[in-house]
């Protein structure tokens, strides 16, 4: 610092050490024990697009390929994920840190659901408490030897998803959509929030997108045309995946039984998230 200077940085062209700091990082430390290598966010810009459908999917189809594969629950008030794996009750600690519950076919999951004694309890928590969950998922958990950390974020652009996006070292987002017309604006907000936060964009992954007529097998678009390629268009960023309204699939849900889906619809977004992220095994 200059012996003269007045501590108005922007009136002075000077190169001093002062300005030269590095701001502070506001990732939260992963525990010592634990190694992730990749995180992807999954977000929605709403509720009830199914976001959280999604992440169990991407999930499912990692861990078929030989990832080790994690979620990481962020949907703090309305944590879903444990209920599509048929995962119930509380995980394991040591003291010093949480066991994430283990799926039949070796998937870990961290949700509050599993550290509620009574997993239909309301979560009425203000936000600076939720966001302090939500790093403790991160630093108080053992994560072993993870190739994909999946995050199911809640859905919206508030104080959780910013403490998400701040708080993990996120490589990539996936926006899941649906086709009404209205979600376009929604998706926007999302995709917006996304580069606000400086967070690659994976692509868009919308559901919902037809219906299959049981008798002749005719596509039906329940919610309307699809509006998928111009949005991705819009915001020059990939298509992932189109997923049906399958009741077979909401069926397996309901079952505790997403690890029976077929993960047929989202190869080709777990395709692209490998290659991007450039972990996909010789």
């Amino acid at each position: 610092m200059s012996e003269t200077c007045n501590q108005d940085c922007s009136s002075c062209g000077l190169d001093c050490p002062s300005r030269q700091t590095e701001p502070e990082s506001l990732l939260a430390p992963l525990n010592p024990r634990s190694s992730v290598k990749k995180v992807v966010a999954v977000m929605s810009g709403k509720g009830g697009v199914g976001k959280s459908l999604v992440t169990s999917l991407l999930a499912c189809e990692s861990a078929r390929r030989g990832y080790r594969t994690g979620i990481l629950d962020g949907d703090i008030t309305g944590p879903s994920i444990p209920a599509c794996f048929g995962l119930h009750g509380q995980v394991d600690s040591d003291g010093e840190i949480l066991f994430p519950m283990r799926s039949k076919t070796g998937v870990d999951v961290m949700s509050i659901n599993l550290l509620l004694g009574d997993e239909r309890a309301p979560v009425l928590w203000r936000g600076p408490v939720i966001g302090g969950v939500i790093r403790q998922f991160w630093s108080d958990v053992l994560w072993d030897d993870i190739d994909f950390l999946f995050v199911d974020l809640p859905p919206g652009t508030a104080d959780a998803q910013i403490t998400l996006l701040q708080s993990l070292p996120i490589a990539g987002i996936v926006v899941v959509t649906s086709p009404q017309e209205l979600v376009g604006m929604i998706v926007a907000k999302a995709v917006g929030m996304a580069k606000a936060m400086d967070v690659p964009l994976i692509g868009l992954v919308e559901n919902m997108s037809w219906i299959e007529c049981p008798d002749c097998g005719k596509r039906i678009a329940l919610f309307g045309e699809s509006r998928l390629q111009e949005t991705a268009l819009e915001y020059d960023t990939k298509i992932l995946a189109q997923l049906p309204l399958d009741p077979a699939v909401a069926a397996a849900v309901d079952r505790g039984e997403i690890e029976s889906v077929s993960g047929e619809r989202v190869k080709t977004a777990m395709d692209v998230i490998a290659r991007l992220l450039k972990e996909e095994k010789a």
